[in-house]
């Protein structure tokens, strides 16, 4: 075990949840902190260890909870900062850590130092964001925002441009400000006093811009993003966010990093003294069945999905720590993506081991673990997202019609992820008494949680038995890793190896029958099968593959 430090981190699994669609306990429609409390001895029932919150925050909602008007709070949509004390204590009780949001990359514009500095150019506020004057009639820059057109909104009061990446109400922080920087400490400590384990941070890898803000290249969408990418000072600033806070807390954080290879991950993930984050959420695996966005869908290349996930073991292993998942609220629901909806459960197990048998952390998405589908919309008024508008005016300008945007709004939007969990078959999949704030799935009545929890062969109780099989073997977490039939197009095969033991995963990503022969030093017949989603009557060390067919074997 030289090659790999052991830490309560990488052997963890963390249950996200999206508070404004998890439980509803007040009946007003949304998620809330009261309902999130009820449903606390599920969460760790399913054998998770961390719960990380997506934003809690006040907000307007331009990006529901992503612009935050106030860091030192909780949304009154969701409770007070009271009873979210309360909140950790019992998790803690429980032996279930917290993590946060950490959102710094921007605010709101109803945050009250964007206010201010809006307010008053001489204002200390009005450098905590990145305002420049126009060039003639145009903006600073050709920048394009990621969610909302151009990257500059024009203030005719001030005769200024402020830059936002984001969505208009979501102005960018000037992180080379030390104030500002100052400011994301005192948050960080705020929080950690608490008494949360960590954060998740937001497009952590966007906070440093190219001195100047120079013109990018003219893309339609995200114009200017090579000089904003793994800016000139993240690393420089992260470190100052590690040295002065984070080290003198036991906590952990995992950075949201779009368009990260690992080349770059290691940079900042690296274990020694120059690790600024513990983990890296890349995005490089969801790319299987898109082209840089979801939005931009492709047929799934198992392949390509292989390559990310297999470079990503080979490079991290002994040097650092991967993040490991399939579902969040950025993307729509895996099982519609890279599974079957006809052989639903068989697909969404073979998916959960696919990934969470790897060497990393998993992190486990609210309703994965049942098996949760995309949603059909009958109208794209129906949905609530500022990205699904945007992507509708810029694919109206490509002369895509309005019924082809809402199929593509049903496969490719991230809004997908935030139907309401669905906990039983009464009304509004018992997300709540009141009328749901967001469409309820039509299958609730099909796929919840309480038709699943005494059913022995459901998607939950696998969830269960996986993340219980992934805590007692060792080799699970701490295991090498050695892809086979790199080559295949329908087989992801791996195998794992610690202190003599060795592990095979196989897991066919269709329907079809696949003929599968044992790799070369593996005896099946000698084997224990550990997990698998068909009853096998006898191992063979040659075998057709049933639909979506995966199997665990261990060999002591």
């Amino acid at each position: 075990m030289s090659e790999i430090k052991k830490h309560w981190y990488k052997e963890m699994s963390v249950y996200q949840i999206w508070p404004r669609s998890f439980c509803d306990g007040n009946g007003d429609g949304i998620g809330d902190l009261d309902g999130i409390m009820s449903k606390l001895d599920y969460i760790k029932s399913i054998g998770v260890d961390v719960i990380w919150f997506s934003p809690l925050y006040p907000s307007p909602n331009a990006d529901y909870g992503y612009d935050i008007s106030d860091y030192r709070n909780i949304s009154p949509d969701y409770g007070n900062t009271e009873q979210f004390k309360v909140l950790i204590d019992e998790a803690h009780k429980r032996g279930l850590k917290i993590i946060m949001d950490l959102v710094v990359n921007h605010t709101s514009d109803e945050h009250e130092w964007f206010k201010q500095g809006r307010a008053d150019k001489n204002s200390k506020y009005h450098n905590y964001y990145f305002w420049r004057e126009g060039k003639g009639k145009n903006p600073p820059n050709n920048w394009k925002s990621v969610f909302e057109g151009g990257a500059w909104e024009y203030d005719k009061d001030l005769n200024e441009y402020y830059l936002h990446v984001f969505a208009k109400k979501q102005p960018d922080l000037n992180m080379d400000n030390p104030e500002v920087r100052q400011e994301v400490k005192d948050i960080m400590k705020y929080w950690l006093d608490m008494g949360v384990d960590g954060f998740r941070e937001d497009v952590i890898t966007y906070i440093s811009k190219r001195e100047g803000l120079p013109n990018g290249i003219p893309l339609p969408v995200g114009a200017g993003i090579e000089h904003y990418t793994n800016g000139p000072h993240v690393y420089e600033y992260l470190k100052e966010f590690k040295d002065e806070v984070l080290s003198k807390y036991d906590c952990f954080t995992v950075g949201e990093a779009p368009m990260m290879t690992p080349k770059v991950a290691k940079e900042y993930i690296t274990e020694g003294d120059s690790q600024v984050l513990n983990l890296m959420f890349h995005s490089q695996h969801m790319e299987a069945d898109s082209f840089l966005t979801d939005w931009i869908h492709v047929p799934f290349s198992l392949k390509k999905m292989k390559k990310a996930f297999s470079t990503w073991q080979k490079e991290m292993y002994g040097t650092a720590w991967n993040a490991l998942y399939i579902e969040n609220h950025d993307h729509p629901r895996a099982i519609d993506r890279f599974g079957s909806l006809k052989y639903h459960k068989q697909s969404a197990k073979m998916l959960a081991t696919m990934y969470i048998c790897q060497s990393g952390t998993p992190f486990i998405y609210q309703g994965q673990e049942i098996g949760m589908t995309n949603a059909t919309f009958n109208d794209v008024n129906e949905f609530k997202d500022v990205l699904t508008f945007n992507n509708q005016r810029l694919f109206k300008k490509l002369g895509v019609s309005d019924k082809k945007f809402l199929s593509m709004a049903n496969r490719c939007s991230r809004e997908q992820s935030r139907t309401p969990m669905q906990w039983n078959s009464s009304e509004n999949g018992g997300f709540t008494t009141g009328t749901p704030w967001f469409k309820v799935n039509d299958n609730y009545k099909d796929i919840n949680v309480e038709s699943q929890e005494n059913d022995p062969d459901s998607v939950l109780n696998f969830y269960r038995k996986l993340l219980k099989f992934r805590k007692e073997n060792e080799i699970v977490i701490y295991g090498d890793y050695k892809e086979h039939y790199k080559s295949s197009s329908d087989l992801f095969v791996y195998e794992r190896n610690l202190d003599g033991k060795r592990m095979l995963v196989i897991c066919s990503f269709t329907e079809k029958p696949v003929r599968f022969t044992a790799p070369e030093g593996f005896d099946l017949e000698k084997g224990r099968l550990v997990l698998q989603n068909y009853d096998v009557i006898y191992n063979s060390n040659v075998f057709m593959t049933k639909p979506f067919e995966m199997r665990v074997y261990m060999f002591d």
